[in-house]
């Protein structure tokens, strides 16, 4: 039998020099970290915020123009239909990159990243051209596919050009590049759709993803020389390589490997649905007026420039969803590299618990207001959790991998998310359609007050609210009120909440037993 640690987990389940790299290593000082960061580094933080800025030029409107009505130019499909999209989605985003990671590590990164790219380019034309629930679903498996294959060779490559001693400063500052794109991505999308239309959105993310292959002409892959020697050695076969497959399951083996996948996935289930259900909580129930109002005064404002950099709507009144949930990526855009530095000072294990409780308490926050402030509260207390926690787990994996199988570990690092989103994107939309969907609600107080069946079932989707309204003849505002306070739409976020502490217990205690292998590896 195995010697068993103090917390009850086998002292043998990481190898010893696994178990060393599990270690934390002391960080250096903000500016020294910020200025040891070599050229590549920057490149490929380039390379994520411009694809980051296309992929939530879609992602972050997703569930909006699943819901607007087909005659507004949407696909006018529920909740629960659209969930099944975030589910394929996901499913195919995260877990691709388990067999496919190695790819980069074996064949060049920089050809992965120029294929990833001609790839991603076919899923947003598919969304422009077919503006339809299939024609969607294909636009998001083939886009799905194209970021499966980009993420490794991004991140692989940060972490062969940082080393130990700057890789929380380097994770940080990536992250804080990826949200510079995914700030612009949404305010990019809520102007074209509201001045153009659906379809310009989709064809913007072509332009805007194709940049990346002039970034790619001043791109050089760090150890480039050590993979080409390594090839080399397979062919000559004074080298035994496995299949990438039966390579990968070998990795996968790894207790401390297997173990800490498992345990983040109830992050991510938690994460994305700040990003796939939140937009339509606000679009439904969160009054942005006030907001507006107590920035400009009763009558909003006419000005361009805060009506794109709020995401408002083209009066001036409100802010839309994408513009509330830009908070995200605006906080982490401009103070990342703060919150990576004090992160740095942390076990990483410990920030990424802080990070998640933080999380936590912004999903209770969500379901229970509908005042704009709150919401504002909400995401920003999110935002600080993510800061906290998503880079430190990309970062961890990143240190403890092999360093010639980098990119193999980090495609590993989707397999949370894989599972977390996978089973977010099939729920929590369901679970908003239960329990939260003015739509339904609309529907169901319609026949209350008398309208027949037939005339209701005839509603289209997206548009029951509306007719609600013109057959009380209330105010929009008078029976959003209504159908908030007779229905317990926080549930939804209670639910995510559970979800979040159970995480955050797990993390800590998955922390705990590292600390008891890294110490006995070095004794």
């Amino acid at each position: 039998m195995s010697k068993e640690s103090d917390d009850g987990a086998p002292a043998s389940a990481a190898p010893s020099n696994d178990a060393a790299a599990l270690a934390d290593v002391k960080q250096l000082g903000m500016w020294a970290a910020i200025t040891s960061l070599g050229y590549v580094f920057w490149i490929v933080g380039a390379m994520e915020m411009v694809e980051r800025l296309a992929y939530y030029g879609v992602k972050a409107v997703a569930a909006l123009y699943a819901s607007d009505p087909v005659a507004k130019g949407g696909l006018g499909i529920t909740p629960a239909q659209y969930g099944h999209i975030t589910g394929v989605w996901a499913a195919v985003q995260s877990f691709v990159p388990v067999f496919t990671g190695g790819l980069s590590d074996r064949y060049g990164y920089k050809e992965t990243i120029a294929v990833s790219t001609v790839v991603k380019i076919c899923g947003y034309v598919i969304m422009a051209l077919f503006p339809s629930y299939y024609g969607f679903m294909c636009g998001a498996v083939v886009l799905a596919l194209g970021t499966a294959i980009f993420k490794p060779g991004i991140q692989g490559t940060l972490v062969n050009s940082t080393r130990r001693e700057n890789s929380s400063m380097a994770w940080g500052i990536f992250y804080q590049t990826v949200n510079i794109g995914g700030w612009l991505g949404p305010l990019v999308a809520a102007f074209l759709r509201g001045g153009f239309g659906w379809r310009e959105v989709f064809l913007a993310c072509v332009g805007i993803i194709s940049m990346n292959f002039i970034l790619l002409l001043t791109y050089k892959e760090p150890h480039k020389e050590v993979r080409l020697a390594r090839m080399k050695a397979v062919r000559a076969g004074t080298v035994k390589q496995e299949s990438l497959f039966w390579d990968s399951l070998h990795e996968l083996k790894k207790t401390h490997v297997w173990l800490y996948l498992l345990i983040f996935s109830g992050f991510w289930f938690m994460f994305n649905a700040l990003f796939d259900v939140l937009p339509l909580h606000i679009s439904e129930w969160v009054d942005t007026k006030n907001i507006v109002k107590d920035l400009f005064g009763p009558d909003g404002t006419r000005n361009p420039f805060f009506k794109f950099l709020l995401g408002m709507n083209p009066e001036g009144t409100e802010v839309n969803p994408e513009g509330m949930l830009n908070l995200n990526a605006g906080l982490i855009m401009i103070t990342c590299f703060f919150f990576a530095w004090l992160s740095g000072k942390m076990r990483a294990t410990n920030s990424m618990v802080l990070g998640t409780l933080l999380a936590t308490a912004a999903m209770f926050m969500s379901g229970y207001s509908t005042i704009g402030w709150l919401s504002v509260a909400a995401i920003l207390t999110f935002s600080v959790g993510e800061m906290f926690s998503s880079p430190k787990f990309s970062e961890f994996i990143g240190n403890f991998a092999p360093g010639e199988k980098k990119a193999m570990y980090l495609g590993f690092s989707q397999i949370p998310l894989g599972i977390g989103w996978t089973l977010e994107g099939f729920v929590a939309p369901w679970l908003y359609g239960h329990y939260a969907s003015k739509e339904r609600f609309s529907r169901e107080l319609l026949l209350e007050r008398g309208m027949p069946t037939a005339e209701v079932d005839a509603i289209k989707n997206g548009e029951a609210f509306t007719t609600l309204v013109q057959f009380t003849k209330e105010t929009p505002e008078a029976m959003t009120r209504l159908l908030y306070e007779s229905h317990n739409v926080g549930i939804v976020w209670t639910i995510m909440g559970a979800v979040g502490i159970a995480s955050a217990v797990f993390i800590y205690m998955y922390g705990r037993w590292i600390l008891r292998v890294a110490k006995q590896a070095r004794s």
